[in-house]
């Protein structure tokens, strides 16, 4: 009889590594309402599976005297902050990774108040899966709801709604059957998800790790046993294939090649390919990396792509592969959360940001308000801090994309303050917006935007009276041309407010006046007195730009050199 050994496990650092290597990698969230017992479940995860250093753990154990937790205060090893400790409460997202011998593990451990569902919404971003906590005495709360429809309207496939705290309920079973039947009634009104119910106490650890012996009327799987079965990372690889550009490598004259990391899909050198928007297509002539060209590449990977074409492909471009090919417009319907204080203005125009690509933008219109707690739609002119709702977004150029459930990489978008680069919101798209898509021939032209007219001069709009003195108005009128600007000098004051709106820079010459005003198409203004005599120009103009490097939305002309 044949005798089979037992392959020998390669017990070197090169083997660890390889093992290491070869685990796929679960991303998740932890999301539901304020002192349910995230931050605490997540520290008794980390525990139990041993994915905490003796340091750590020896100084959250002295942080934990005298908070009436046992000898552990497991919060503590994700609420590092001080006025987390302080109040007891989540504020930032922190991320934790740990790993099992089955799988690798990102956790982004999400705050439960209201004020920050934004750092809720970033955290789920990236996510799979999403851990609802709720607690068992209080049953489903209204911020359980708006976590869950947040992580549903992520597109996150997975989702584990933990009962915590059934050691405060004597671990009963009609409590978690009446909370589960509850939470499965709300979700029947959401994006399909596959939900998994599971009674835990993160604090004693009941069905975190190990299944429970205190609650034998349960027989599925513990926390992490479903953390480690669920799938992970499949999407994006069934995907077609999405590749934004996000640098153009051209070291020398003989190569040519494209840098950026797949969005979605596998590609392999000889596989044709599509260049967005412009339409030009081509072929994979390598897959270039540090460590040599490959035979293969698939989502999540950082590549450079050369072509057996030379194309006109720049930065923001998205090359494609596959049958469904992208839409392609400038206008579209998504689905945005409000993240920033100040409420969002429609028609005032915003940087967009979508995948590796910035273009102008504006809200167009807001179909309305998400209603989270009853899911219904209200009519709204603008959105606060928080807020969901549903909206119009118009572009300077056309953008392809891929409506976001299908393919959240070129699907999702973010919003940027134009002024002060801050980010305003987070979006998802839906579709194209029919009557804005790109259009055919037999269609005829579309009417030319303010967005777009400010993309082709860079800049918006002003109006700049310079009293009686025609020397300083030429000298401007030189030094902002030179920098591009879209300007004209005119020796009569009466203008045109559309041509405010079309973003040009005019200098109206008004002999009547011996100062100068300047008056931005957003009301803005700025006032001063000019010099008499012709030696103080030069420094009059460089002091005209400097105000209207005051009043205007950071134009890129202004540092571009002296007068």
């Amino acid at each position: 009889m044949a005798v089979f050994a037992a392959p020998v496990e390669d017990k070197s650092f090169a083997g660890f590594l390889e093992r290491e290597q070869a685990k796929d990698l679960l991303r998740f969230t932890t999301a539901g309402s304020v002192y349910d017992g995230k931050s605490t479940l997540i520290g008794r995860l980390l525990y139990d599976s041993r994915s905490v250093y003796d340091d750590q753990l020896e100084s959250v154990t002295k942080a934990s005297v005298g908070r009436n937790a046992g000898t552990i205060d497991f919060s503590l090893l994700t609420d590092g902050l001080r006025a987390e400790r302080e109040q007891g409460i989540t504020i930032d997202v922190a991320y934790r990774y740990f790993a099992t011998p089955r799988r690798k593990f990102i956790i982004a451990d999400t705050p439960g108040h209201e004020q920050y569902t934004r750092n809720m919404v970033t955290g789920a971003s990236t996510a799979e899966l999403a851990i609802v906590l709720v607690d068992a005495r209080k049953g489903v709360l209204p911020q359980s709801r708006r976590h869950a429809f947040i992580a549903s309207l992520l597109g996150l496939p997975q989702m584990v709604i933990a009962v915590n705290k059934m050691d405060l309920v004597d671990y009963s079973e009609a409590v978690f059957a009446r909370i589960e039947e509850d939470f499965r009634q709300f979700l029947s009104h959401l994006n399909p998800i596959e939900a998994h119910f599971i009674p835990i106490s993160a604090l004693e650890g009941d069905n975190v790790v190990k299944r429970s012996g205190r609650m034998p009327w349960y027989r599925a799987a513990s926390l992490l046993e479903v953390l480690e079965t669920v799938p992970a990372g499949t999407r994006e690889e069934q995907a077609p294939f999405r590749f934004p550009v996000q640098r153009v490598v051209r070291p020398d004259h003989q190569f040519r090649g494209y840098a950026g990391r797949i969005a979605a899909g596998i590609i392999r050198p000889g596989d044709p390919v599509t260049v967005f928007p412009s339409g030009r297509k081509s072929n994979i002539r390598a897959i270039v990396t540090f460590d040599g060209n490959l035979d293969s590449a698939q989502a999540g990977q950082s590549v450079t792509l050369t072509l057996t074409d030379e194309l006109d492909i720049s930065r923001g471009d998205l090359l494609v592969s596959g049958e469904r090919a992208p839409e392609v417009s400038n206008s579209f319907d998504a689905t945005i959360v409000w993240l920033n204080e100040k409420p969002s203005e429609p028609h005032r125009r915003y940087r967009l940001k979508h995948a590796s690509r910035i273009e102008l933008a504006e809200l167009a219109s807001i179909h309305h308000r998400i209603n989270i707690n009853t899911l219904e739609h209200e009519p709204a002119t603008s959105l606060e801090m928080n807020a969901i709702g549903s909206v119009r977004v118009e572009t300077a150029r056309p953008i392809a994309f891929d409506p976001y459930q299908r393919n959240r990489a070129t699907g999702s978008f973010i919003l940027i303050d134009a002024v002060s680069n801050a980010t305003l919101a987070a979006g998802m798209i839906t579709d194209a917006a029919a009557a804005l898509r790109i259009r055919t021939k037999d269609r005829g032209p579309e009417p030319v935007t303010p967005v777009e007219r400010m993309a082709r001069s860079g800049h918006t709009g002003a109006l700049i009276r310079l009293g009686g003195r025609a020397e300083v108005a030429w000298r401007l009128e030189r030094a902002l041309f030179d920098r591009g600007c879209f300007v004209v000098a005119l020796e009569e004051s009466r203008v045109s407010n559309a041509l405010l709106e079309a973003g040009v820079l005019m200098l109206v010459i008004d002999e009547d006046e011996q100062g100068f005003a300047i008056t931005g198409v957003d009301g803005k203004t700025g006032s001063g007195e000019l010099p008499l005599d012709d030696v103080e120009a030069v420094r009059t103009v460089e002091l005209l730009m400097e105000q209207l490097r005051i009043l205007l939305p950071a134009p890129s002309w202004v540092d571009a050199g002296g007068i």
